[in-house]
C-alpha cells in the first residue's frame, strides 16, 4: 500500500553546525524500501557532512537557497567545490565524502540507492563518477494526451547508472495522468509546489507541498492537479528501467519533443519522441 505523509510530520534531527535533518524515507516507515530519502535544512553559515557508503549512490537536489559542495580531496580527484542551486541536480558515486556549506541558508533533498549494484552490473566494476546536471537546462518534452509537461533529472545518460532514474513533471491546473503501475520497480514522489489527488489503488489522498508518496513495486496509481492550481513533483524510480502497465491501455503515453529548456532557450541536448511503455530507457535519455 502506498505511504502518503507531509515532511512536516517528521522530526529535525541535528546533522553538523547549523543544520538538521528529516529522514523522510526509512526502512523503519517502510519496510524492504530500497529508497532512502533525507531533507536537509542549512540556516546561514550552517554545514553537513555527506558520506555516500560504498555500496551506495546517491543524490542532491536543492530546493531553495544556495550551497557549496566541498569534496574531500583524499583521492586526489580534484573535483571542484560546486555552487549548488534549485536549478541543479548532484550526483554523488559510491564512497563520495564531502561538506555542505550555506552563507544565506539552503534546503535540499538527499536520496541514496543502498546496494546499487543489483540494478547495476557494472556497478562495481565501472563506478559512476561524479557530476552536477543543471535541470533547467534540459529538454522539455510534452505529453501527447494533455498539457503535462517531462524534465528528465536523473537518467543513466545523464549519471552512468541504471540504478536510478529521476524526472520532474509538471500538471497545470485540472490535469490528471492515467491510471497505471509498473513492474520491476519502486518509487516516490515529492511534491515540489501545489495541490491535487494522489489515487493508489484507485482510494483518493489530497496532496500538497512537501508531500512525499512512496509505490511499492505494481501498486496502481495516478495524481490529478486541483482545478485551480499548477501540480509540480519530482519523482525517482529504482532501478531506472522497468514495465509500466495501463488500466487503459489507448492511454498509454508518449512524450514528445519541444525543442525548449523549461524558460524557452534551446536546450543543452535533444531527447526524440518516446512512449512510457519502454522498459529500456532511450539511449538519448
Amino acid at each position: 500500500m502506498a505511504t502518503i505523509f507531509n515532511e512536516s510530520t517528521v522530526a529535525l534531527k541535528p546533522a553538523g553546525n547549523g543544520a538538521a535533518r528529516q529522514q523522510l524515507l526509512t526502512i523503519a516507515r517502510v519496510p524492504g524500501s530500497g529508497i532512502l530519502l533525507d531533507r536537509l535544512t542549512l540556516d546561514r553559515g550552517g554545514e553537513a557532512r555527506l558520506a555516500v557508503p560504498a555500496t551506495s549512490v546517491a543524490w542532491i537536489q536543492p530546493l531553495d537557497g544556495q550551497a557549496l559542495l566541498s569534496h574531500d580531496d583524499s583521492r586526489r580527484t580534484l573535483i571542484d567545490d560546486q555552487t549548488l542551486s534549485d536549478a541543479n541536480v548532484a550526483f554523488l558515486p559510491p564512497g563520495f565524502t564531502a561538506t555542505l556549506r550555506s552563507s544565506s541558508g539552503a534546503t535540499l533533498l538527499y536520496g541514496e540507492i543502498p546496494d546499487a549494484g543489483r540494478f547495476d552490473a557494472g556497478f562495481k566494476q565501472s563506478p559512476p563518477p561524479f557530476r552536477l546536471a543543471d535541470w533547467t537546462r534540459e529538454p522539455v518534452l510534452d505529453s501527447e494526451h494533455d498539457a503535462r509537461k517531462r524534465i528528465y533529472l536523473v537518467t543513466p545518460k545523464l549519471f552512468g547508472t541504471k540504478a536510478v532514474k529521476g524526472e520532474m513533471i509538471i500538471y497545470p491546473p485540472g490535469t490528471a495522468a492515467a491510471n497505471h503501475h509498473h513492474e520491476g520497480a519502486e518509487h516516490f514522489m515529492y511534491v515540489l509546489r501545489g495541490r491535487g489527488t494522489v489515487y493508489a489503488n484507485e482510494k483518493p489522498f489530497p496532496v500538497r507541498k512537501g508531500d512525499v508518496i512512496y509505490y511499492p513495486d505494481r501498486e496502481r496509481h495516478y495524481l490529478e492537479a486541483a482545478a485551480d492550481e499548477e501540480l509540480v513533483f519530482a519523482e525517482f524510480f529504482a532501478p531506472a528501467e522497468f514495465k509500466t502497465i495501463w488500466v487503459d491501455e489507448s492511454q498509454i503515453c508518449a512524450w514528445l519533443p519541444t525543442g525548449r529548456d523549461i524558460r524557452g532557450r534551446l536546450p543543452a541536448r535533444e531527447i526524440k519522441a518516446h512512449s512510457s511503455a519502454e522498459v529500456l530507457s532511450p539511449e538519448d535519455v
